[in-house]
């Protein structure tokens, strides 16, 4: 059974860093790809960034490119969203994915699992 738990997300003031991180089981996330997400009150599900299965190429969403970073690591089974430059509408639950299938492109969809989503708050 693939299980994926974020964690990491608090309370910050604008111009701040958090870093999320979510931890596969169930899967090797060597050969798959991930993604991070969010939503936030009233609003539909949004992008925000995917890395492929190899780790070497990577998506953003247009509101967080330049600004927060993708990356996992094999050996821990983790994806990381390291996010800088913290704005008040960055506000919402960010909830970790992964790919459908193994080594494919990366990609803003094909997702089949998800996390139950942690929270990133950000007064102005």
């Amino acid at each position: 059974q693939v299980q994926l738990v974020e964690s990491g997300g608090g309370l910050v003031q604008a111009g701040d860093s958090l870093r999320l991180s979510c931890v596969v089981s169930g899967r090797t996330s060597s050969t798959y790809g991930m993604g991070w997400f969010r939503q936030a009150p009233g609003k539909e599900r949004e992008f925000v960034a995917a890395i492929d299965w190899s780790g070497r190429s990577t998506e953003y969403g247009d509101s967080v490119k330049g600004r927060f970073t993708i990356s996992k690591d094999n050996a821990k089974n983790t994806v990381y969203l390291q996010m800088n430059s913290l704005k008040p509408e960055d506000t919402a639950v960010y909830y970790c994915a992964t790919n459908r299938a193994p080594y494919g492109p990366v990609t803003r969809g094909n997702f089949g699992f998800w996390g139950q989503g942690t929270q990133v708050t950000v007064s102005s």
